[in-house]
């Protein structure tokens, strides 16, 4: 008989796995505390508008190819590539970049501030190139059994990349590049993804490599939530069971091994093993009461920003906003510095602006647009108080619409606004924290938060906050590294 696995909450990680193991032969149940499966990449529908609520693009689109190949179905999502990939908008003069993937245009972009741009940005990419191609299979996409077994894996990556260990993204980009312009646009993938360029490692260089050169950007057909629909079509023909408004709330052990998880309603559910889909530290103490997770030690890790969201629903086409757009001030290291422990809304915030309508029109109504607006913000570690939540949402709105020039106040048809509370109320997320742990040296790899559980030899974890981190392709890898450790423990043949 089969061995029965109860996977904990149906984000992108959870559904990949419980499709992985049940290609292995395992018998499955996912269960989901919200309203909706898909986690973080998730939608919903108001007013005739449809909206992505979470990642809009995403990189390494092989992996979801690698995904369904290996749970035996043909990939049923139609990938779009972006290019340009974003464009980037400078206040208070309003000049304005398209950053492209083909590098002779985008140096013509760069023309009058970075004149050596062409040859400065090659040699960047090299070197962020060899990173990746010497960390993929070495750190990456790896298991690892304890932190001795890590270091001696990282000891086999070239000493070459070992000074970037011990300088900043943003100093490494200042090696290659003068303008502060460029190295701005060049950091986003850092402070994007809640960290800053000033305390990200530079071998995260790597990211421009994936961006610009090895696989660009893609969202989908559709729109992104189509990724969970298809997801899920799959589950429904292997008949696996979700049950959704399940929140786990405590569990049931022998012999350090669980034996049920135990529901708001008092139900238990129980399984041969258990696979948690949600935040792999904060659950730790929160369900299971490890002491080496308590909230003290927890809040002193590196967690990244949290989203502000906004969903508009806006009569009028606008052809100001692209497809993925950022919008930021001058003053970008004071903000860097400030952003994560501010304990008030920030006066003039930067902010990503996707308007999805501009690649899929049935997501808005003919002659509309549907604008997405993510405001990285501190977590509630800092700022516990969202009462402000409007008149911020007020700022930023008017702050775009002179950017734009087209009134979005007076053409809204319908608005939305998740805060950090309503994020972590969603979605299980700790302190609001959008990405889960951040990606600190001591915080990758060995040093995150294990995908087996170090109490119960029956308990695994998969998602942004253990290996190998955050992101959707990355995710994608999680639930392959967690089946394949589930495999070995329990000698399943394939």
């Amino acid at each position: 008989m089969s061995k029965k696995v109860l996977v904990i909450g149906a984000g992108l990680g959870g559904l990949s796995t419980a499709l992985r193991l049940n290609a292995l032969g395992y018998n499955v149940k996912i269960v989901e505390q919200y309203s909706k499966p898909g986690g973080r990449l998730n939608s919903f529908s108001k007013d005739g508008f449809t909206f992505d609520t979470g990642p809009s693009f995403f990189s390494m689109s092989y992996e979801f190819t690698e995904f369904f190949n290996s749970i035996g179905v043909q990939n049923p999502l139609k990938f779009r590539k972006l290019d340009p990939l974003y464009t980037v908008n400078f206040a208070p003069d309003g000049r304005k970049y398209q950053v492209y993937t083909d590098l002779n245009q985008l140096a013509l972009q760069f023309k009058q501030i970075e004149p050596d741009f062409k040859k400065n940005v090659t040699l960047f990419l090299e070197q962020a190139k060899d990173i990746f191609e010497d960390t993929e299979y070495r750190i990456v996409k790896k298991n690892f059994d304890s932190i001795l077994q890590y270091l001696l894996g990282l000891a086999t990556v070239p000493l070459k990349h070992t000074p970037k260990l011990f300088r900043t993204m943003w100093q490494e980009l200042g090696r290659y590049f003068q303008s502060e312009d460029v190295k701005i646009i060049f950091s986003l993938v850092a402070f994007f993804l809640g960290a800053t360029p000033f305390n990200t490692p530079a071998v995260y260089s790597l990211l421009n490599y994936t961006e610009l050169v090895h696989d660009g950007y893609w969202n989908v057909e559709g729109g992104m939530y189509s990724i969970v629909e298809s997801i899920l079509d799959i589950i429904k023909s292997k008949n696996i069971e979700i049950q959704l408004n399940t929140k786990i709330v405590s569990f049931t052990n022998t012999n350090n091994k669980i034996t049920g998880f135990i529901d708001q309603n008092g139900n238990v559910h129980t399984a041969d093993l258990f696979v948690v889909n949600s935040d792999a530290a904060s659950f730790r103490w929160e369900i299971l009461n490890n002491s080496k997770f308590a909230p003290k030690k927890l809040d002193k890790m590196h967690w990244t920003l949290a989203p502000f969201t906004i969903y508009l629903g806006v009569k009028g086409v606008i052809p100001e906003l692209n497809h993925h757009n950022y919008y930021l001030g001058d003053n970008f290291k004071e903000y860097a510095d400030t952003i994560f422990s501010s304990t008030v809304s920030p006066e003039k915030p930067y902010y990503y602006v996707n308007v999805s309508s501009k690649s899929n029109p049935d997501c808005a109504p003919e002659g509309c647009e549907n604008i997405f607006i993510l405001c990285p913000v501190p977590d509630l570690r800092f700022k516990k108080d969202w009462s402000d939540s409007e008149s911020f949402a007020d700022g930023i709105i008017d702050d775009l619409s002179k950017r734009i020039n087209f009134d979005l106040k007076s053409n809204t048809l319908t608005r939305t606004i998740w805060n950090p509370i309503d994020w972590k109320d969603k979605f299980n997320l700790y302190q609001g924290s959008g990405l889960g742990l951040a990606h600190d040296l001591n915080q990758v790899g060995g040093f995150r938060p294990s995908n087996k559980d170090e109490q119960y030899s029956n308990l695994y974890y998969v998602g942004a906050s253990t290996i190998p981190g955050t992101g959707l392709p990355i995710v994608i890898i999680s639930s392959k590294l967690v089946a394949e450790r589930i495999q070995k423990d329990n000698a399943l043949s394939i």
